[in-house]
């Protein structure tokens, strides 16, 4: 990415903040990691990390839109997908958490790691995020497949 879509995707995800400004200093000068509120530009699915990243690598395929911004928790072990403010928050299945208004999401600046934080998909400041039917198609098919895995793997 260059710099100028690493700026747009730091300007777009700090919009989320209470103060801005704050948080892109908290990600230059503090421990990194700022906690911005869901529900009003993004709402994030997070799913366990297997599921996650099996799901993200089928949302790569040729033909397929780029993904949009995707978060990884290694300290959790999930995976969190930036979709579009769902206030009903009709996600449903095990192991899914729906964060929306009244939700607060810790994340990493664009450009960098922070401890446990790192972004897959990085905003690039366009306000792309995740379709919402393609993220759900791409999760049953990911999770059929682990479902099919685990008892080749034992577990």
């Amino acid at each position: 990415m260059t710099n100028t879509m690493w700026m747009r995707g730091v300007e777009w995800l700090a919009a989320a903040a209470a103060d801005p400004r704050s948080c892109k200093w908290e990600w230059d000068h503090g421990e990194g990691i700022a906690l911005l509120e869901a529900g009003r530009f993004w709402d994030v699915l997070s799913v366990p990390d297997r599921l996650g990243l099996l799901t993200l690598d089928l949302l790569w395929r040729p033909g397929m839109p780029v993904p949009g911004p995707t978060l990884v928790d290694s300290a959790a072990g999930r995976v969190g997908f930036f979709v579009p403010p769902d206030p009903s928050g009709g996600w449903v299945g095990a192991g899914l958490r729906y964060a929306t208004k009244g939700s607060w999401v810790a994340v990493p600046p664009p450009y960098r790691p922070a401890r446990f934080l790192e972004w897959l998909v990085p905003p690039d400041g366009t306000g792309t995020l995740h379709a919402p039917g393609t993220l759900e198609e791409a999760l049953r098919e990911a999770n059929g497949t682990l479902a099919v895995l685990a008892p080749l793997c034992g577990q």
